[in-house]
């Protein structure tokens, strides 16, 4: 329940919508309780004709007693068509503080729903890298969708119930107390009464226990369909040319089948609640029934204040069957609160350190310090790499896949943070800048074009979406990107698809390049970003690229080497640690790693 308790914060700033709808609540039960109330004038009074009195009052007040003289003096058949106009009217009342209620619960219930997803996304947004690196983004997206959904259901549903239904409870509990003491109602009556509850609670409970246990799990059911589904979704070239549809099909049939039998036992439990809650209460009903209609036969006790008695019973029972669903809905939804602070109560590894300044402009060198890196295990990805990058220069990073080659240049951006050693600008180690900053400074195209679903002009001055639009097509000009992008259909306004998936791998590339222009950074990372094209698309990328480059700092990560003979420097990653360092020609004349990758990629094209 803790956990429940930490979840209600998010209701607190819509507070005063749930204080509109518990007025309605109350209102709307108070008028329940008034027209139960009905019943015993209605019956002892108008329908058999004796008049009216109150029940166990001697001497009542004048006042009250020519009130009730008068009203014993008008017809029946005047006081029966008020009464019914009364009726009438509170019910109308009743059902439209009931309308109130429920649009101000749902809508408290959706506000909560709203926020809550906010505040998943942000927290997403905010994690480091490795985070992601042990999460599938299926599982991610269930719980922002899936498990928020269960919550803000316990909300709407659960909380209503948790705030009428006790409302309720007590309003036909004072109908039943009124009824006992001004009618003398006999003690077993109210004894099988009281003992109702407990004969409910008990089943309740015990169903309760394994409930939770099975929610978690169909949750995590859930998480694995979306998982499923945004793999194919996003494999699908690979999935049609393998032909492995079927296979596809099967696994998912699998998850599908899984999440169907996690969630019929979860329901199983659910609903077994209600109709035993209730065998059981229509069993204590009978009893009642069978005591209290012998006193009303043998005149102990008037039919109106049995009925009426026997009435506030049964809408006691409907409350209180609700609250034992209730604890279902809330171990249910606990389940997914769990999941999600899992989130939320997650630190992100890199971040700003106390006292962390902005970097305002870099001026000198960049250099790599003793850096040692591993992930989550043991594994050393690099090993006392020593580097150092002057203003202005151009660094080429090669070797071969695995090497560290990615990995070393994002510690620069600080999407990991050395376990041993610093990144230093200007002598500064950088987690002394704040990241945002830090990041400010640096420009990325990577091999693996990351566009999203927008207007093209939306991702070149992506997070500026008030950028004018002469700088945008500036950049895009300078990454040879202006005039596909003007043969497009809406031009810089079209919308370029999930992925930039209306687009060619060339285009894409070049968006990319027209981004990190646009941006303008001092610093600037391609990471294999003219791998995969054709040579035409190359030729216009590499021509954006050498713009890209000037005047900047730049970390060139490339398996073409001979995109990388002008670079002022090269170093060359073996196994995480640096082999060679030098320029093209000094790394030729030596017979390393470096000249025997170049002479094999040489006989290669040759």
């Amino acid at each position: 329940m803790k956990d429940y308790i930490r979840f209600l914060k998010f209701v607190k700033p819509h507070i005063w919508i749930m204080a509109i709808a518990v007025g309605c609540m109350i209102v709307s039960s108070g008028m329940g309780g008034v027209s139960l109330g009905m019943i015993i004038p209605l019956v002892d009074n108008i329908l058999s004709g004796k008049a009216i009195s109150i029940p166990g009052a001697q001497s009542p007040p004048v006042y009250l007693a020519n009130l009730i003289d008068k009203i014993n003096s008008i017809p029946r058949v005047v006081l029966l068509n008020w009464l019914i106009l009364i009726i009438a009217l509170i019910f109308f009342i009743k059902e439209m503080f009931l309308f109130f209620q429920t649009y101000f619960m749902s809508k408290l219930g959706q506000s909560v729903l709203r926020d809550v997803r906010l505040t998943i996304y942000k927290k997403l947004l905010e994690l480091s890298n490795d985070f992601y690196g042990n999460k599938q983004v299926g599982e991610l997206v269930s719980r922002v969708t899936f498990d928020v959904g269960i919550i803000v259901n316990s909300i709407t549903e659960g909380l209503t119930d948790l705030l009428l239904q006790p409302i309720q409870l007590l309003v036909y509990l004072a109908i039943l107390i009124w009824i006992k003491v001004y009618f003398s109602i006999s003690w077993t009556l109210t004894l099988i009464t009281i003992l109702i509850f407990p004969l409910v609670a008990y089943p309740v409970i015990k169903i309760g226990k394994k409930l939770r246990k099975i929610s978690t799990a169909t949750q995590e059911s859930m998480s694995d369909i979306n998982s499923l589904l945004f793999e194919s979704i996003y494999g699908i070239g690979i999935v049609k040319s393998f032909s492995a549809e079927d296979y596809q099909i099967g696994k998912f049939r699998s998850y599908n089948n899984r999440y169907f039998k996690m969630l019929m036992k979860s329901v199983k439990r659910m609903t077994v609640i209600s109709p035993l809650g209730e065998f059981v209460g229509v069993g204590c009903m009978a009893i009642v029934l069978w005591i209290g209609g012998k006193d009303v036969v043998e005149g102990r006790l008037s039919a109106g204040a049995f009925i009426a008695f026997l009435a506030a019973l049964l809408s006691l029972i409907k409350p209180f069957k609700r609250l034992s669903r209730l604890y279902g809905i809330s171990l249910q939804a606990l389940a997914a609160i769990t999941r999600v602070f899992n989130i939320l109560d997650r630190e992100p590894s890199v971040k700003d350190t106390k006292g962390a300044f902005g970097l305002s402009e870099f001026k000198d060198c960049i250099e790599f310090k003793d850096i040692n890196f591993s992930y989550d295990t043991d594994i050393a990805v690099l090993k006392n790499v020593n580097i150092r990058v002057s203003k202005g220069e151009i660094l080429a990073i090669v070797g071969m896949s695995g090497a560290g080659k990615t990995t070393l240049v994002s510690l620069l951006s600080r999407f990991y943070d050395a376990k041993k050693g610093r990144v230093l600008i200007d002598g500064k180690d950088i987690r002394d800048f704040n990241i945002s900053s830090l990041r400010a400074q640096i420009g990325i195209v990577t091999q693996e074009t990351i566009l999203f679903n927008d207007s093209v002009r939306n991702n070149i001055a992506f997070g500026r979406p008030n950028a004018g639009i002469e700088d945008i097509i500036v950049a895009a000009k300078a990454a040879n990107a202006h005039d596909f992008i003007m043969k497009m259909p809406d031009g810089y306004d079209t919308f370029i698809g999930d992925r930039g998936v209306k687009l060619s791998g060339g285009e894409r590339q070049r968006i990319a390049i027209a981004r990190a222009l646009f941006k303008d950074p001092p610093i600037l990372i391609l990471d294999e970003a003219t791998s995969q094209l054709d040579t035409e698309s190359e030729r216009l990328v590499q021509e954006a690229i050498d713009r890209l480059m000037t005047h900047r700092t730049v970390f060139v990560i490339a398996h073409r080497l001979s995109t990388i003979e002008h670079a002022d420097k090269i170093v060359v990653l073996e196994a995480g640690s640096v082999l060679e360092s030098g320029t093209h020609r000094e790394l030729l004349e030596h017979s390393g790693v470096y000249r025997r990758l170049y002479e094999l990629q040489f006989r290669s094209k040759a």
